[in-house]
């Protein structure tokens, strides 16, 4: 989606293409959680994009580790901090391939967990170092239970900067409503603000990035 020449939106799907739920410590997969024929448009078109600022929506997080059951994860994310494997070896193709092609301005969008949180990687604190460092957003269900913060995991490196969630599971969204999102482009200047919000409008936690230094 090109709403204009400061914005590119692309919208994945991490349910319809991955391959099924599993401990994740596959050290070969290229099904992963995007499907072949889907990263291999997200990264032709992201080299194609031209904007200033290149959103990936997407309906899964990256770092938060989503348990499956006892064994097997619902995400990217597997609570192994070393080195990729299982569906986080897609990711970090990914996370080189915008590296190493000079793409800019990429920013995450994510959802599925019940709360809302913001996470800044960076290749220093990862395991995993090839890639450059970028942002997460995360807000989840606007009605549905409320649920406590996942764990993080390690690989690529992410720092929880700010989160609002319950502290038991489940928790009514008449007792603890859910968040939501917003993003503005300042048409001028070009710098994209991501405010998290409570319901009602309030303003929980604002980040301001200037383009070329979204990962900062």
């Amino acid at each position: 989606m090109r709403p204009g020449p400061l914005l590119d939106v692309f919208v994945l799907d991490m349910r319809s293409y991955r391959n099924a739920n599993s401990p994740g410590r596959q050290t070969d997969d290229t099904t992963g959680i995007l499907g072949a024929e889907q990263l291999e448009w997200l990264e032709r078109e992201l080299v194609r994009s031209r904007a200033v600022w290149k959103v990936i929506a997407a309906d899964m997080p990256l770092g938060l580790v989503v348990p499956d059951g006892a064994a097997n994860f619902e995400a990217v994310a597997q609570d192994d901090p070393g080195a990729p494997l299982g569906r986080k070896l897609q990711i970090a193709e990914l996370l080189r391939f915008i590296k190493h092609r000079g793409i800019t301005g990429t920013l995450w969008l994510t959802a599925d967990v019940h709360y809302t949180s913001a996470q800044h990687y960076d290749p220093s604190r990862a395991v995993f170092k090839d890639f450059a460092p970028f942002r997460e957003f995360v807000s989840g269900p606007l009605a549905a239970g409320g649920f406590p913060a996942n764990e993080l995991d390690e690989t690529f490196g992410p720092d929880r900067v700010f989160v609002h969630a319950p502290t038991r599971p489940n928790v009514s969204p008449m007792e603890s409503p859910q968040c939501f999102g917003k993003v503005e482009i300042d048409g001028g200047s070009g710098e994209l603000t991501v405010r998290l919000r409570a319901e009602g409008g309030t303003v929980l936690f604002s980040k301001v990035l200037q383009p070329g230094h979204v990962g900062q």
